[in-house]
């Protein structure tokens, strides 16, 4: 693979300014330039969404660890090779997943909530609890998953797993199989979601799901929304089949204005920004620099999806 002309597509401006991206990656020998839609002048582009454009160039590297918009087989067609960003976001969807965690349990959503209106609110007595010794189940322990796993092991929390693999990384005490997820997550506080969204994973968390956790256990979702189903999740909070949930990632975004979920009181939502980090565009640059490296060495490229 020959990259000579390298472009930093206009919509990676979701997550940071395309011009730093280009600017951080000027240290390579391909000329870098940031282009809109017209890639006719790139052999290679660094993007955050799809273009039918993109089928025609050498390589194109997604910005985000998540590819499930990106259609895979058409890139298999045409030859042209996709990476994604797996495995930079470790440390701040790690710490996102704890930091609401740790809200839930210490009860500071709620208390944020009553400083919006000037009200000294203490929580009930028998309301905050502490993550020691509290029981994790991490859904997918790929870099996301173990990076909440570390971080959860590191405040006293007994952490299990759900992965295709038996392996037993650290921190993690167990290890269950897909199968074995109303097993896995019968016995925990949380159920943290940080699998990729596949056709296995579609809608994976359902009614059945919420039925077999706990009553006073959240669900944790910094993956895809497409893994839980909406409906489901809404009702079992009403119903308090589960006490609650941290929601980053949703079936439809911008979550829209009329969707139940904005009432729920312990239901934290955040804007799809838990992989946001001011660094986010030198992780990038460092995975998109050497791969281009490899190109240019005839070597296989990291995080090849196709």
């Amino acid at each position: 693979m020959h990259i000579d002309r390298l472009g930093v597509h206009e919509s990676v401006g979701a997550i940071f300014p395309p011009e730093t991206l280009a600017e951080q990656l000027r240290s390579l020998d391909p000329d870098v330039t940031v282009v809109g839609d017209d890639v006719s002048a790139v052999d290679a582009v660094a993007t955050f969404g799809h273009v039918e454009a993109f089928l025609d160039l050498e390589w194109v590297h997604c910005v985000r660890a998540g590819y499930d918009d990106f259609p895979v087989a058409d890139y298999r067609d045409a030859g042209t090779a996709l990476t994604n960003s797996s495995g930079i976001h470790g440390a701040s969807v790690g710490e996102t997943a704890l930091g609401v965690m740790l809200s839930l349990a210490r009860r500071l959503h709620t208390a944020r909530d009553a400083q919006a209106d000037r009200e000294w609110a203490q929580p009930t007595w028998d309301e905050p609890f502490t993550l020691m010794d509290e029981r994790l189940t991490v859904v997918g322990l790929g870099a996301v998953g173990r990076g909440i796993a570390s971080r959860a092991d590191g405040l006293g929390m007994r952490v299990a797993g759900v992965r295709r693999t038996p392996a037993r990384p650290p921190h993690v005490r167990e290890v269950y199989a897909p199968d074995e997820l109303h097993e896995a997550v019968a016995d925990a506080r949380f159920v943290a979601l940080a699998t990729p969204l596949t056709e296995e994973t579609a809608g994976m968390v359902d009614a059945a799901v919420f039925e077999a956790m706990r009553e006073d256990a959240y669900l944790v979702n910094v993956a895809r929304g497409g893994v839980v189903e909406t409906d489901a999740l809404v009702a079992a909070v009403e119903d308090g089949v589960i006490a609650g949930a941290a929601l980053d990632a949703f079936e439809t975004e911008p979550l829209p204005a009329a969707s139940p979920l904005w009432d729920l009181d312990d239901v934290l939502i955040t804007p799809h920004s838990g992989a946001m980090t001011r660094d986010y565009y030198r992780d990038v640059a460092a995975l998109v620099r050497q791969n281009a490296l490899h190109a240019a060495a005839d070597e296989a490229l990291v995080n090849r999806v196709v």
